[in-house]
Protein backbone atom coordinates (compact mmCIF):
# COMPACT_ATOMS: atom_id res chain seq x y z
CA UNK A 1 0.00 0.00 0.00
CA UNK A 2 1.70 3.69 -0.87
CA UNK A 3 0.31 6.75 1.33
CA UNK A 4 0.85 10.01 0.21
CA UNK A 5 3.65 11.55 2.96
CA UNK A 6 2.20 14.18 5.32
CA UNK A 7 4.18 18.07 4.85
CA UNK A 8 4.39 18.92 8.41
CA UNK A 9 7.86 18.84 8.69
CA UNK A 10 11.26 19.71 6.93
CA UNK A 11 11.68 16.18 6.97
CA UNK A 12 8.94 15.39 4.81
CA UNK A 13 9.56 18.01 2.00
CA UNK A 14 13.12 16.72 2.04
CA UNK A 15 11.68 12.69 1.64
CA UNK A 16 9.01 13.95 -0.79
CA UNK A 17 11.35 16.04 -3.12
CA UNK A 18 14.12 13.33 -2.98
CA UNK A 19 11.56 10.57 -4.00
CA UNK A 20 10.22 12.90 -6.84
CA UNK A 21 14.26 13.42 -8.33
CA UNK A 22 13.70 17.52 -7.18
CA UNK A 23 16.98 18.25 -5.54
CA UNK A 24 15.93 22.25 -5.88
CA UNK A 25 13.02 21.72 -3.44
CA UNK A 26 14.96 19.47 -1.87
CA UNK A 27 18.24 21.86 -1.09
CA UNK A 28 15.69 24.64 -0.44
CA UNK A 29 14.10 23.11 2.51
CA UNK A 30 18.58 22.08 4.13
CA UNK A 31 20.34 24.55 6.12
CA UNK A 32 23.73 25.75 4.90
CA UNK A 33 25.43 23.47 8.11
CA UNK A 34 23.27 20.44 7.62
CA UNK A 35 24.51 17.81 9.62
CA UNK A 36 23.92 14.46 7.48
CA UNK A 37 24.49 11.30 7.83
CA UNK A 38 22.92 7.53 6.72
CA UNK A 39 23.64 4.36 8.31
CA UNK A 40 22.91 0.68 7.86
CA UNK A 41 21.95 -1.76 10.60
CA UNK A 42 23.73 -5.03 10.51
CA UNK A 43 24.93 -4.73 6.44
CA UNK A 44 28.24 -4.99 4.79
CA UNK A 45 27.49 -1.88 2.74
CA UNK A 46 30.30 0.96 2.93
CA UNK A 47 28.32 4.23 4.46
CA UNK A 48 31.26 6.15 5.00
CA UNK A 49 30.63 8.33 1.84
CA UNK A 50 27.39 8.76 3.17
CA UNK A 51 28.02 11.78 5.30
CA UNK A 52 27.75 15.72 4.62
CA UNK A 53 28.79 18.28 7.33
CA UNK A 54 27.52 21.45 4.82
CA UNK A 55 24.29 21.48 2.13
CA UNK A 56 27.68 22.21 -0.65
CA UNK A 57 28.45 18.43 0.61
CA UNK A 58 25.32 16.99 0.81
CA UNK A 59 25.05 17.51 -3.06
CA UNK A 60 27.96 15.69 -3.53
CA UNK A 61 26.31 12.91 -1.83
CA UNK A 62 23.02 12.81 -3.30
CA UNK A 63 24.60 13.03 -6.62
CA UNK A 64 26.27 9.70 -5.78
CA UNK A 65 23.56 7.98 -3.97
CA UNK A 66 21.70 8.68 -7.44
CA UNK A 67 24.40 7.03 -9.79
CA UNK A 68 25.29 4.34 -7.09
CA UNK A 69 22.15 3.26 -4.87
CA UNK A 70 19.20 5.07 -6.90
CA UNK A 71 20.22 4.95 -10.42
CA UNK A 72 16.22 4.69 -10.75
CA UNK A 73 14.71 6.91 -8.25
CA UNK A 74 12.17 5.72 -5.29
CA UNK A 75 9.05 5.16 -4.47
CA UNK A 76 7.43 5.67 -1.04
CA UNK A 77 5.38 3.27 0.19
CA UNK A 78 4.64 4.96 3.37
CA UNK A 79 6.25 7.79 5.61
CA UNK A 80 4.84 9.06 9.28
CA UNK A 81 6.55 11.55 11.02
CA UNK A 82 5.90 12.03 15.33
CA UNK A 83 7.20 15.56 16.75
CA UNK A 84 9.72 14.40 19.72
CA UNK A 85 9.49 18.32 20.94
CA UNK A 86 12.11 21.14 20.58
CA UNK A 87 12.12 20.81 16.48
CA UNK A 88 12.97 16.71 17.02
CA UNK A 89 11.12 14.88 14.58
CA UNK A 90 11.50 10.96 14.44
CA UNK A 91 10.27 9.92 10.99
CA UNK A 92 9.74 6.30 9.66
CA UNK A 93 10.30 5.60 6.17
CA UNK A 94 9.19 2.92 4.00
CA UNK A 95 10.84 2.41 0.36
CA UNK A 96 10.90 0.37 -2.59
CA UNK A 97 13.87 0.86 -5.25
CA UNK A 98 15.97 -0.75 -7.68
CA UNK A 99 19.03 -1.02 -5.21
CA UNK A 100 21.91 -0.68 -7.82
CA UNK A 101 24.37 -2.58 -5.05
CA UNK A 102 22.41 -5.74 -5.01
CA UNK A 103 20.99 -5.69 -8.72
CA UNK A 104 17.27 -5.86 -8.28
CA UNK A 105 14.08 -4.18 -6.22
CA UNK A 106 14.29 -4.17 -2.75
CA UNK A 107 11.95 -2.49 0.10
CA UNK A 108 13.86 -0.75 3.14
CA UNK A 109 12.16 0.57 5.98
CA UNK A 110 14.24 3.18 7.85
CA UNK A 111 14.18 5.52 11.01
CA UNK A 112 15.00 9.06 10.35
CA UNK A 113 15.86 11.47 13.41
CA UNK A 114 15.87 15.49 12.73
CA UNK A 115 16.04 18.55 13.57
CA UNK A 116 14.87 22.04 11.89
CA UNK A 117 15.30 25.40 12.96
CA UNK A 118 13.62 28.67 10.83
CA UNK A 119 11.78 25.55 8.06
CA UNK A 120 15.45 24.64 7.19
CA UNK A 121 16.50 20.96 8.09
CA UNK A 122 20.39 21.28 10.13
CA UNK A 123 20.33 17.49 11.23
CA UNK A 124 19.94 13.96 9.82
CA UNK A 125 20.33 10.60 11.16
CA UNK A 126 18.65 7.64 8.77
CA UNK A 127 19.46 4.10 9.95
CA UNK A 128 18.62 1.93 7.16
CA UNK A 129 17.18 -1.30 9.37
CA UNK A 130 15.77 -3.46 6.65
CA UNK A 131 16.79 -3.70 2.70
CA UNK A 132 14.50 -6.48 1.96
CA UNK A 133 14.75 -8.06 -2.09
CA UNK A 134 11.31 -8.32 -3.78
CA UNK A 135 12.81 -10.52 -6.61
CA UNK A 136 15.21 -11.22 -9.11
CA UNK A 137 15.19 -8.57 -11.31
CA UNK A 138 18.32 -7.19 -12.82
CA UNK A 139 19.81 -4.82 -14.96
Amino acid sequence: MTTQPTLHFPVDHVLAAFAQGDVATLLAHIADDVDFRIDHYRDAADTSWQQARSKQDLLVVLQRLAAEVFPRGTQILHTHSSPLGNNWVLTQFHQRFFYAVQERTVESLTWIVSHSEDGLLDYFRETVTTINPLGTETS
